[in-house]
C-alpha cells in the first residue's frame, strides 16, 4: 500500500511538472504574447512591503512637530553616523512615534492575562514608551560611535598615505582626493569624509572651511587635531609636508603609549575574570578530592569515637 502511494505521488509530481514545462518552455507563445501586451500596456510598477512601511515611518515622522533644537541635535548626530540620506531624519522621529505608541499597546496585551501589581504594570507600560520613543536615539548614537572608532583605526594609514602623496609631490587636494581612492575599500568611512572635503573644494569652498567640516563631521579627536595642524600649515605658509610628517610622528607615538596603557591595564581587568572564573574551578580540582575523602572516611571515624 505504501508503494502504490509513493508511485502515485512521484506520477503526479511529475505530470504536473511535464504540464508546466509544456506550457512554459515547450509552448512559449502565450509567454511572449503576455510579454508583448505588457509591452504595449505598461503596467504599474510592483511595490516591495518595505517600501511601503518607510514611506508610512516617514510620513509618521513628517507629522511629529520638533522644535529646531532637536532636529539640528539629531541632524548633526546622523552626519556622524554616516547616514545623510534627505529623509533620515523623517524615519527617525517616525519610528520613534510608532514604537512609542506600539510597544506600550504590545506591553499592555501581553500583561492583560498576567496577575500583576497595577502599579508594577504601570510601571512596565512606561517603561515600554520610554524605550519604544529614546530606542531611535540609542541606535543611532551607538552607529555614531563605531563609525567614529572605525575612523579612529583608518586614521594612522590614511596620514601615512597623505605623507607620501605630499611628498611625492601632489598638492593637498590632490593628496586628499587620492587617499580617498586608495582608502575606499579597506577604509571606506574615512574615504568618504576625504571624498566629502574634495566635493566641498570643488564646489567652491575655501580650505580651511572644508577641513573645518571635516573635524565637525567626526568629531574624532585626533582628526581635529589633523585638521587643525593643515589649517595652521596652510595659514601660516609653513611646508605642508613636514607638518605632516612631524604629525604622523606624533601620532605614532601617542598611539605606542596608548597601547603600552591598557597593556598596563590588563592585569586589574584580568582580576575580576580570574577571580569568578578561574578560582572556583581551581578549588574544585584541588579541594574537591580532599572534601570527598574528609566526608567519606574522617567523619564516619569521629562517629564512631
Amino acid at each position: 500500500m505504501d508503494v502504490l502511494l509513493a508511485v502515485a505521488l512521484f506520477a503526479l509530481v511529475a505530470g504536473a511538472g511535464v504540464w508546466i514545462g509544456q506550457k512554459i518552455w515547450v509552448e512559449p507563445r502565450p509567454a511572449l504574447d503576455r510579454v508583448q501586451a505588457a509591452e504595449a500596456v505598461p503596467a504599474a510598477p510592483s511595490r516591495h512591503p518595505s517600501l511601503a512601511l518607510r514611506e508610512l515611518i516617514e510620513r509618521m515622522g513628517g507629522l511629529i512637530p520638533a522644535s529646531p533644537a532637536d532636529v539640528s541635535l539629531m541632524t548633526r548626530r546622523l552626519m556622524r553616523a554616516g547616514i545623510r540620506h534627505p529623509g533620515a531624519l523623517k524615519v527617525v522621529f517616525g519610528a520613534k512615534a510608532i514604537l512609542g505608541l506600539a510597544l506600550p499597546l504590545l506591553a499592555s496585551w501581553l500583561m492583560a492575562d498576567a496577575d500583576m501589581d497595577p502599579a508594577n504594570t504601570l510601571m512596565l507600560i512606561l517603561a515600554a514608551a520610554a524605550i519604544g520613543f529614546f530606542g531611535p536615539n540609542e541606535v543611532v548614537r551607538i552607529l555614531s560611535q563605531r563609525r567614529q572608532r572605525r575612523i579612529q583605526r583608518g586614521l594612522p594609514n590614511a596620514l601615512d598615505l597623505l605623507v607620501i602623496s605630499v611628498e611625492s609631490g601632489l598638492g593637498l587636494d590632490q593628496a586628499i582626493m587620492q587617499v580617498a581612492k586608495e582608502l575606499e575599500h579597506a577604509y571606506p568611512d574615512i574615504a568618504e569624509e576625504f571624498l566629502l572635503v574634495n566635493l566641498e573644494l570643488k564646489g567652491g569652498k575655501r580650505r580651511q572651511e572644508a577641513l573645518r567640516n571635516l573635524a565637525e563631521r567626526s568629531t574624532v579627536e585626533d582628526l581635529k587635531k589633523l585638521v587643525a595642524v593643515l589649517i595652521q600649515a596652510d595659514r601660516f605658509g609653513t611646508g605642508i609636508a613636514q607638518s605632516l610628517r612631524s604629525h604622523a610622528d606624533y601620532m605614532r607615538v601617542q598611539a605606542r603609549q596608548l597601547a603600552e596603557e591598557k597593556a598596563a591595564k590588563l592585569g586589574v581587568k584580568l582580576v575580576f575574570p580570574i577571580f569568578f572564573c578561574i578560582l572556583p574551578s581551581l578549588f574544585v580540582v584541588t579541594v574537591g578530592p580532599i572534601v570527598v575523602r574528609i566526608i567519606r572516611d574522617l567523619l564516619p571515624m569521629m562517629n564512631n569515637m
